[in-house]
């Protein structure tokens, strides 16, 4: 039995909530975990906020697939505005005056000079907030800059492939389209984090290249691995939502 038009409406906008949780909630962990810890996942070196992130070009290019572009730039711009909403909140938490008592773990005691990432040198006593505001506030100013370039080239470039091919070929628009946004994200975001550092002196340029190539290596070979769940992704979800090879759900107006 065909399902009723309001289940399958029902079905959309459930698929597509999902697909926008997993994408606000992989972005949000990247501004918040940021370049608080740096890892080894084999031969990378890896900032822990960037894990997570390239889930979020899954995310678009499924949305992209089942329910068209503007619905996917709705979602990038919504996301773009999140990033206003959370670095707004960290600035305010960082303007306004700390109270007076303060439990003992909100505060350390720093030995030796430490260098922050906008360059700035702090030693002795600091608040632990004050701490993650200079390691994660520049990682989301850079994320910023960098997902607005890298979620619309993407977005773009997946529906520019999908027009040249007729609809066919998913695996050539998904990779097409990350392979190059993926390697804007990962230079501009490392650029922006860590040029204060670099221009005072403090990191190398090979340093910095270091962590451009890691970053993007990463991300290159994720994108390269979610070709298969993607492919999986669409094959259940088009007869769930009721779409036809080539037809994509009701777009925003």
């Amino acid at each position: 039995m065909q399902p009723s038009k309001t289940t399958l409406l029902i079905r959309r906008e459930r698929v597509f909530l999902i697909l926008a949780g997993i994408f606000l909630c992989a972005m949000t962990m990247l501004n918040l975990l940021g370049i608080t810890r740096f890892i080894e996942l084999g031969p990378w070196t890896l900032a822990v906020g960037v894990l997570p992130y390239p889930i979020t070009f899954l995310c678009t290019d499924l949305v992209s697939e089942l329910y068209g572009k503007r619905r996917a730039n709705f979602l990038v711009t919504f996301g773009l505005c999140l990033n206003f909403f959370i670095l707004g909140f960290m600035w305010l938490g960082n303007a306004l005056p700390a109270a007076a008592i303060q439990a003992p773990w909100q505060t350390l005691m720093l030995a030796e000079p430490v260098g922050l990432p906008n360059g700035d040198s702090v030693t002795g006593q600091i608040e632990l907030f004050s701490l993650l505001y200079a390691t994660t506030s520049g990682a989301v100013l850079a994320s910023m800059l960098a997902y607005f370039a890298a979620q619309y080239c993407d977005v773009f470039l997946f529906h520019f492939w999908k027009n040249l091919t007729k609809g066919k070929h998913l695996w050539l628009r998904n990779n097409g389209s990350t392979v190059i946004s993926q390697g804007v994200d990962s230079f501009m975001v490392v650029a922006v984090t860590f040029g204060a550092q670099f221009l005072a002196g403090a990191m190398t340029l090979a340093t910095l290249f270091s962590l451009m190539a890691g970053n993007y290596l990463f991300k290159l070979t994720v994108a390269l691995l979610d070709t298969i769940p993607l492919y999986i992704c669409v094959h259940y979800l088009r007869p769930y939502l009721g779409l036809k090879d080539g037809e994509v759900g009701y777009e925003i107006d």
